[in-house]
This record gives structure tokens, C-alpha cells and sequence, in this order.
């Protein structure tokens, strides 16, 4: 247990670069459009490295017969699941600290059993004080963002992260969705290649290109700083590679429920590193007592509910 809560908080620290770099890209002057288009540009080369490295030329020929023979399913779900998630996370990191976003986005354990409702899964019923604990927490940590800056900057931070937070399981379930069959209007995806997780996430990727394509002309930005481009890689390859390697790499060693679970729940260290990371990184400030104290509940209160879920 304790190698598998290692390797999920190890994952956690690389995932925080996210919230870091993007807010350091934001303070430097780079346009979020670029910031968010950019790493599933460099996403698409990492991936298309892995797989020829690990599957060889014929998995790369099977993601693009699969893409193409589908293609209007992976971009609505490669649009919503990526475009409108990432697009809405960064955009974010303009008005709130990396730490704050963080703590704002674990509401997406919370926003996923509401999608499945909306898929017409059943979903236990469960966690209502735990929810209300966590939402509390995030709560004061943007109340704290609103008394050091303005309730309209709390709410173009926060209000993205949360349409963030609901479009990534969305994108996700998509994808579940077309694996299994049971939607008249979702499209069945039988291909083998969508056993390979790194396969699932080129094809959302590719899928998320037009989205890029649109947003990149709607806010015209000016051209990225070689900064931003090499920011925007470190992120690519931080979270989207190696994170993503690493946690999912736990989730397969663990046998039991509960150590699902304790692995899903090292992710709330994210927040704790993203602090960390802003005030080394970025000369952020400590947060105060509010911040700190809805840190704390944010994170007991994923923990608990996660352990939770499990159990039911």
C-alpha cells in the first residue's frame, strides 16, 4: 500500500506543473489560447513517440482507421472532454493563482457521479456531508481570492474551472460510452486499440485539433514567446506523459477497492504541491488563514470521500 501511495502522490507532484507553469505563463504575458493549444500539440508528438516505441507502426495505422471512420464522435468527445477543459483551465490561470485553481478543480471527483446521472447511469446517493465539506472548502478559498482581489476576478477564475471540471468526465464518458455499446446515438467503437490507454488519449487529442484550430482564430493571440513554448512542452511532458504514466501505473498495481481508492486520493496533493510550487517558483504568498483552513477541508474531505465511494 504504501509503494501504491507513493507512486499516486509522485503522480500528483508532476500533475501540480500544471497549475504552476500555467499561472507562470500568465504572469510573463503568454495568451492562454496559446497555452492551452500548444499542449496537446507537443501532446500529439509524445504520443505518437510512445506508441511506435511500444506498439509500432500498425497501432498508429489502427488510431487513424478508428479516427477516421468516426470521426464526427472524437471531435465532439476530443472537443469537449479536451478543447473546452484545458481551453477553460488555462484561460483561468489569468485571474487566480495556480493553488487556487487547483483547489477549485477536485470538484471534478464531484462533478463526475452528475454526468453519469446525466448518461442515465445509476450513482449511489451517498457523500452528501462530505460534499458539502469539500464545496465548503473550496468556498473559502475563494473567498480569501476575493477579499485580496475583486468578486469579479474570483468569478471569471473560478466559474471556468468549474465548466472545466464537468466537461473532462464528459469527454471521458463519451469515449466509455462508445466502448460499451448501449447509446443509440453514441456510436459502438469495438477497434482493440481502445484497450491501449495512450491510444484512447491521441484519439481525444486529435479529435480536440478543430476546437484549437477555432479558438486560436476567435482570439487572433500574438505569437507565443519562446518561453511559452518551452513551458507549454515541460507541461505536455510533465502531466500529460509522465503523471498520467505514473498514476495510471498505480491504479493497475492495485488489487483491492481501497487501494483504488488511496490512489485516486494522493490526488489531492495537487493542491498542497501547487502552493508549494508558486511560492518557490513564482514568488506567490503564503495564503491566509481562510485559504488554508479550505486547503485543508478540501483535502480531508476528497480523501474521506473517496475511501467512501470505494466502500459502497
Amino acid at each position: 500500500m504504501s509503494r501504491l501511495i507513493a507512486i499516486g502522490v509522485l503522480a500528483s507532484l508532476f500533475f501540480s506543473s500544471t497549475f504552476v507553469l500555467n499561472r507562470g505563463m500568465s504572469l510573463a504575458g503568454g495568451h492562454w489560447a496559446w497555452t492551452s493549444s500548444l499542449r496537446f500539440g507537443y501532446m500529439i508528438v509524445f504520443l505518437v513517440f510512445l506508441l511506435l516505441v511500444t506498439q509500432g507502426w500498425k497501432a498508429l495505422t489502427q488510431v487513424w482507421e478508428v479516427f477516421r471512420q468516426h470521426i464526427v464522435f472524437w471531435v465532439l468527445a476530443g472537443g469537449v472532454g479536451f478543447g473546452i477543459f484545458y481551453a477553460a483551465i488555462t484561460f483561468s490561470a489569468t485571474y487566480a493563482a495556480g493553488w487556487v485553481i487547483a483547489t477549485t478543480w477536485q470538484t471534478t471527483i464531484l462533478a463526475t457521479p452528475i454526468v453519469l446521472m446525466l448518461f442515465g447511469r445509476r450513482v449511489p446517493v451517498k457523500g452528501i456531508l462530505l460534499t458539502i465539506l469539500i464545496f465548503a472548502g473550496i468556498v473559502l478559498v475563494n473567498i480569501e481570492q476575493a477579499t485580496a482581489t475583486s468578486l469579479q476576478t474570483v468569478l471569471l477564475s473560478a466559474a471556468p474551472v468549474l465548466l472545466a471540471a464537468i466537461a473532462y468526465p464528459i469527454g471521458n464518458q463519451l469515449v466509455w460510452e462508445a466502448r460499451l455499446g448501449e447509446r443509440k446515438r453514441i456510436p459502438h467503437i469495438q477497434h482493440p486499440i481502445l484497450e491501449n490507454g495512450f491510444a484512447r488519449v491521441l484519439l481525444l487529442t486529435l479529435g480536440s485539433i478543430p476546437f484549437w484550430i477555432i479558438l486560436l482564430f476567435v482570439t487572433n493571440p500574438l505569437p507565443p514567446s519562446s518561453g511559452q513554448l518551452l513551458s507549454t512542452a515541460l507541461v505536455a511532458l510533465l502531466s500529460g506523459v509522465v503523471a498520467t504514466t505514473l498514476f495510471l501505473y498505480a491504479r493497475h498495481l492495485s488489487k483491492h477497492a481501497y487501494e483504488i481508492a488511496a490512489v485516486d486520493a494522493t490526488q489531492s496533493m495537487e493542491v498542497v504541491f501547487s502552493l508549494a510550487g508558486e511560492i518557490l517558483l513564482l514568488n506567490g504568498a503564503l495564503p491566509g488563514l481562510l485559504g488554508i483552513t479550505g486547503i485543508a477541508l478540501t483535502v480531508i474531505g476528497l480523501i474521506a470521500y473517496i475511501v467512501m465511494q470505494s466502500k459502497s
